[in-house]
């Protein structure tokens, strides 16, 4: 079978990562695999960049297009409130230019695609005998413009006086995003378009969203590379990193550290409530741009990886990892630290709440409470015996529930069925 992957890009960023990782797992299982992508990193053959068309007549248009999107956009530059992530269009610069580069394929799998397809010219053009796949990594393809909602629900019947904005106006731009977006999705047979979630939490918010009534929804987790993501030699790597043996060290990793949603703010709270309490505590974080957030502990950064057997070696090192995400998906790191046998504290939002079983791989705390989260972190750093069995416990989940061949398995089940 043939599948081509749309995707923004291929290896940066938590969703590109998990589309790149499904490509691999696909390609293990013996299917013909191939990405295409607006901005690509990896050395992979089957990986293609999309070129834009450079004629004058197409560069004119995009640009007239580019800066017509800019222009709506503008108007909420002073309005909007700090600390929200980013808010996408539905258009792009691109319009159908893009799908004459789309390799020969049985199937097209859209991943995070924001900035790369323009809705209405793909969806009218495809040819008709084309399925899509579209698998979710946020909220982005149902909503007005955010990738995350941060629990206003307005997406579920019509999004208006955006909060993500600081709009209070009825008919602004996530209203004409969605309704551009709901007049799209009417015209788009039921049997061309599945939905694939990797969270029982973003396939049941796909399902409540009126743009997305007539299609399928499925669930599929992530998987991952069990062998590249592996327990590693603690002691060994914290000699080569430079922890003391006898630290108890916190993780916390997220792409984007600034990202008021992945929680960084609430740690930094929960730890400070720790310091002094938990001998030897350090802080250990991965990501890009470190906020600039008093914690009262030894704190070291190491800034972005992108291999993953170092990445592995990092988490190894670990006695726990800690998700304070407000609102998410199905996290990567979760996976990749439940792989190297690292016990998880998080805030059960989201996935999350589907991946950490209390106190059985780690625990979780109802709500995004630095009191609770301080408390967890106590309790496993304290509890020597309790970390190492969840050590265990960790790895044979992630060997029974998360490896890539059987996520690539169920998805080729899925292709199958609309072809």
């Amino acid at each position: 079978m043939r599948i081509v992957h749309l995707s923004q890009w291929d290896v940066m960023g938590g969703a590109a990562r998990a589309a790149y990782r499904l490509h691999q797992g696909l390609q293990r299982i013996g299917q013909d695999s191939q990405m295409l992508v607006a901005a690509k990193s990896s050395d992979d053959p089957a990986v293609v960049q999309f070129k834009a068309p450079r004629d004058l007549p197409n560069l004119v248009w995009r640009r007239l297009r580019r800066e017509r999107i800019a222009r709506d956009f503008r108007r909420y530059r002073t309005s909007r409130p700090v600390g929200y992530e980013l808010f996408s269009d539905d258009r792009s610069e691109y319009r159908s230019t893009l799908l004459p580069q789309i390799p020969e394929c049985d199937v097209v799998n859209l991943h995070w695609v924001s900035g790369l397809v323009d809705y209405e010219a793909f969806f009218s053009r495809i040819p008709a005998s084309k399925p899509v796949v579209w698998t979710l990594h946020d909220m982005n393809p149902f909503t007005g413009g955010c990738h995350y909602d941060m629990g206003c629900g307005n997406y579920a019947t019509r999004c208006h006086a955006c909060p993500q904005l600081g709009s209070t106006r009825e008919r602004d731009l996530a209203c004409r995003i969605w309704r551009r977006k709901q007049r799209i999705f009417s015209r788009v047979p039921a049997s061309r378009l599945r939905i694939v979630a990797p969270s029982r939490w973003l396939g049941e918010e796909a399902e409540r969203s009126d743009l997305f009534k007539n299609f399928s929804v499925s669930v599929v987790p992530y998987g991952l590379d069990l062998e590249a993501f592996a327990p590693r030699d603690q002691g060994g790597v914290r000699s080569l990193l430079g922890i003391p043996a006898d630290a108890r060290v916190a993780l916390f990793v997220a792409d984007g550290l600034d990202n008021r949603r992945k929680g960084f703010a609430l740690l930094a709270e929960a730890l400070n409530h720790c310091a002094g309490v938990v001998p030897g505590l350090m802080l250990m974080s991965l990501g890009h741009h470190p906020p600039r957030v008093n914690v009262r502990l030894p704190w070291m950064h190491l800034g972005s990886i992108n291999n993953d057997r170092f990445l592995s070696m990092v988490y190894s090192a670990a006695d726990v990892f800690v998700i304070c995400s407000l609102q998410d998906n199905l996290p990567n790191t979760v996976l990749e630290a439940m792989a190297c046998g690292t016990p998880i504290v998080g805030v059960g939002v989201g996935g999350i709440a589907e991946m950490v079983r209390n106190g059985l791989n780690g625990l979780a705390v109802p709500h995004p409470d630095a009191g609770a989260l301080a408390a967890a972190i106590r309790d496993l750093m304290d509890g020597t015996a309790q970390r190492q069995e969840m050590r265990v416990t960790c790895r044979r989940i992630a060997m029974d529930e998360y490896p890539l061949e059987l996520q690539a398995r169920r998805y080729v089940q899925i292709y199958e069925s609309l072809l």
